[in-house]
């Protein structure tokens, strides 16, 4: 970009309102990947991982199952068994990567997409698809797992978490907290809080964004002027951007990330530069509002393509490996579909139940209006 002098010429203002999204960056952004999408391994003089080759068929069984589940999920909302789904697809890596970086006694923070980060906490994935059928509110008990129940409202789940990292430092656990959260979220003002209380307080939260190039319809460009993980040295924490497609690379940089957190050290924010290759919701269609192009360019880099390479070119995994894998994935979409069919509906009155904790008159009159319209569907069937 050529800057004009301003003795030649008198400053104009331009008439096009995406003008701002020409403004040049402070900074190139620095993208940390320890292996490439050629499926090639690379070094990085700060992240450094060794797995053995068990912990590498691990990860990648992690990513393909969790594929698989999502796939059955998309297909069964489709066919009017679930109300609405949030696909990941294209973010394996991003979450099984951060997922397996976590201690037991780490707490989660998820947004309405974290199905890979469940997946490594060991919650059956029938009950996020209960939560999407309507027959339940969450369907696990996040303490059992922790990781909390998921978070419709975008971004307040940061302040979640901050607030609970505040209370363990407090009680001197040796254990870390992360939230996740899109690039969409980090222009909720409840994530700006959740910076500044963090940072003031060094609480031990790793805030884990999913950079999936769109928030629903709205690009990047339109959202912010700098490279996302950059927003960290204004709140006065360190900020990092790690190559989202690279399950090697995520899990590096997490766990650096916690590990700087549990030696109290304070807050990081982590960009996963990955991308959604599916539509945002069930309900939404990417092809109103982007290219064909840009999804095939990203597809290159699929991160479940990137590790079998990897595998297949080390001689880590063999033509049995992937079968028995193939087998197991669609044995558990088999299960997912029989478990989501088989769910009995939940009581259409139980909506109004611990409303209150003492019981409320106008909640038992809407009880009773909505029992009587029930009723008479029944009636006209008579």
């Amino acid at each position: 970009m050529t800057v004009e002098s301003t003795a030649a010429r008198k400053p104009r203002r331009s008439s096009k309102r995406t003008s701002a999204a020409k403004t040049p960056q402070s900074s190139e952004p620095q993208l940390v990947q320890l292996l490439t999408p050629e499926g090639e391994r690379v070094e990085h003089p700060d992240f450094e991982i060794d797995l053995s080759p068990d912990e590498l068929r691990g990860v990648y069984r992690d990513m393909v199952l969790t594929r698989r589940f999502d796939a059955e999920a998309t297909a069964l909302q489709r066919q009017g068994e679930l109300g609405l789904w949030a696909s990941l697809l294209g973010q394996e890596a991003a979450q099984i990567g951060s997922g397996r970086a976590l201690r037991d006694d780490d707490y989660v923070f998820p947004t309405y997409r974290e199905h890979g980060v469940a997946w490594c906490r060991g919650v059956d994935p029938t009950n996020l698809l209960g939560m999407f059928r309507g027959v339940n509110h969450g369907g696990w008990d996040p303490n059992t797992n922790n990781f909390h129940l998921y978070t419709i409202v975008i971004g307040s789940q940061t302040l979640h978490a901050t607030g609970y990292a505040m209370g363990i430092a407090k009680d001197g656990a040796d254990s870390a907290v992360v939230a996740y959260f899109g690039d969409g979220a980090s222009s909720q003002g409840d994530v700006a809080e959740a910076f500044t209380f963090s940072a003031v307080y060094n609480a031990p939260v790793v805030f884990f964004c999913q950079n999936n190039q769109w928030a629903i319809s709205e690009p990047t460009e339109k959202q912010m002027r700098v490279p996302l993980y950059q927003r960290a040295q204004g709140f006065g924490f360190p900020g990092v951007r790690v190559d989202g497609n690279d399950v090697l690379a995520c899990l590096a940089v997490t766990r650096s990330a916690l590990e700087r957190a549990r030696r109290g050290e304070g807050p990081t924010l982590v960009e996963a530069f990955t991308y959604r290759m599916g539509a945002h919701t069930t309900s939404d269609d990417p092809t109103k509002y982007r290219a064909d192009e840009e999804r095939a360019a990203w597809e290159a880099k699929d991160p479940i393509l990137r590790l079998r390479t990897y595998l297949e070119k080390q001689d880590l995994a063999d033509a049995a490996f992937f079968t028995a894998l193939e087998e197991e994935s669609e044995t558990l979409g088999k299960r997912v579909r029989e478990a989501v069919r088989a769910m009995p509906d939940p009581d259409r009155l139980a909506i109004f139940d611990n409303v209150y904790a003492d019981g409320n008159p106008l909640v038992d009159e809407e009880r009773a209006q909505f029992a009587a319209y029930q009723a008479s569907f029944a009636e006209e069937g008579n």
